[in-house]
């Protein structure tokens, strides 16, 4: 049996040794671990680093980041290019040289108000160039550290000319897209009018045919007072002309003259009126706002609408006497024109046709709604019938345009166009905004 010593006097026992290796293999072991977390964060470090360094080097806007103390701490590339010194010369530079000096102080009292705020502010400013001050719409957003508090700014701008080019790009586009719409909306109109000119014919013709059979009338008469004055002027007796007078009848023929004139100005005005509410029909209607009947704009597209129908219609208007809304009037006489003439093109199979216009307001909307008593619209294509160039009409009989054109107008005026789901038959609801200044 093994005998177990004590150290002598000096000597370190061995457990002591085994505790110090053992310490050393631990320490040594979380050298090398941290060795491995070392080297795993400069590897992110690093490839942080050059994320940061390749955004700085393709923005293209101008970024200034600013301590609190309103000096630059980092620039994006595009900064050092446009002014045309070296990155190095600008760091630790206060932010305010890089601009002119006038804009200086503006510059530094908005960097003062964001921090203080701490709520981005937005200036103008002038940056320093070989070529002199390029102006420049700088926004001035605060940034902070982990304790929340103000660490600095970050200044991002963009040229003042690019951005009025863009938006002059912008109001141009808009441009063109208001014409192309007006482009629509007259070439739909054109595509009504069409539709129309039978019943403006005949419309045209009947009081046409009455002043000209008035004419007629008035050169007979002319003729036999001519005859009268002429013997009158001839010197005859008194006895030659009563009887002249009693064979040309010129009693009668003057109550008749008085007829006649009478029915060729009715005549001529009704021509007027008519060209009048056509001269309405085909206004571009793209001026400015205004404010108007709505019950009267209805009447009158209606009416012209029903002229041009190939068979009789009962067109109902009903509800509300008056309607005073705000907008373009032949815009939206066109939106009626599209919305009765769907109503009538829809009632063409139905035996005892109808369709009612109606007028009343909710809350401060006007509502008009146009029903018919047709087929209806299948519930299958509810959602397509505002898309454009969509129809259910045979080929000539729509461009599909009308209703998409018609939504258009009514959210341009504020309010909407919507097919209505209570049968039987089609029902659109125009709902328009009410003109409350006036009241």
């Amino acid at each position: 049996m093994a005998k177990i010593h004590a150290p002598r006097e000096g000597e370190v026992p061995d457990s002591v040794w085994m505790d110090v290796l053992s310490a050393v293999d631990r320490t040594y072991a979380d050298l090398v671990d941290y060795q491995e977390r070392l080297e795993h964060q400069n590897a992110e470090l690093e490839k942080l680093r050059s994320f940061h360094a390749s955004v700085l080097a393709s923005v293209s806007d101008i970024l200034i980041v600013v301590s609190r103390s309103g000096l630059i701490e980092e620039v994006s590339a595009s900064v050092p290019a446009r002014a045309r010194l070296p990155r190095a010369a600008l760091c630790d530079r206060p932010a305010v040289e890089l601009f002119a000096a006038a804009n200086r102080p503006a510059l530094a009292e908005a960097m003062r108000v964001a921090v203080e705020r701490r709520a981005p502010v937005t200036i103008e400013a002038g940056l320093l160039t070989p070529e002199g001050p390029s102006a420049v719409e700088l926004s001035l957003s605060p940034r902070f550290d982990e304790r929340g508090r103000a660490a600095g700014l970050v200044l991002t701008g963009r040229s003042v000319a690019e951005l009025r080019q863009a938006y002059a790009e912008l109001a141009a586009s808009h441009d063109e897209l208001k014409a192309a719409q007006a482009l629509l909306v007259r070439n739909e109109k054109l595509a009504s009018l069409g539709r129309l000119l039978a019943g403006v014919a005949h419309e045209l013709n009947n009081p046409i045919s009455f002043v000209y059979a008035n004419a007629h009338a008035l050169e007979r008469y002319a003729a036999k007072f001519e005859q009268y004055f002429q013997q009158v002027q001839a010197g005859a007796t008194r006895e030659a002309l009563m009887r002249l007078r009693e064979d040309l009848k010129l009693d009668r023929e003057v109550r008749n003259l008085r007829d006649a004139v009478r029915g060729a100005r009715e005549g001529a005005e009704r021509v007027r009126d008519i060209v009048e509410d056509l001269r309405r029909l085909s206004s571009e209607g793209s001026g400015e706002m205004e404010v108007f009947d709505l019950v009267t704009v209805t009447r009158i597209a209606a009416a012209w609408v029903r002229r041009g129908s190939r068979r009789p219609v009962e067109v109902a208007v009903t509800g509300l006497a008056s309607l005073a809304v705000r907008g373009r009037p032949g815009h939206i006489q066109q939106v009626v024109m599209n919305l009765v003439q769907n109503a009538l093109d829809a009632v063409e199979e139905v035996a005892d046709p109808k369709v009612v216009i109606d007028h009343a307001t909710e809350g401060d909307l006007a509502v008009l709604s146009v029903r018919d008593n047709g087929p209806g619209v299948p519930e299958a294509l509810h959602q397509a019938i505002f898309d454009p160039f969509f129809t259910t009409k045979a080929v000539g009989r729509g461009t599909g345009l009308g209703l998409p054109i018609s939504h258009k107008i009514a959210e341009e005026h504020g309010g909407r166009l919507v097919l209505c789901e209570n049968g039987p038959g089609a029902c659109f609801r125009l709902e328009l905004p009410l003109d409350r200044e006036g009241r």
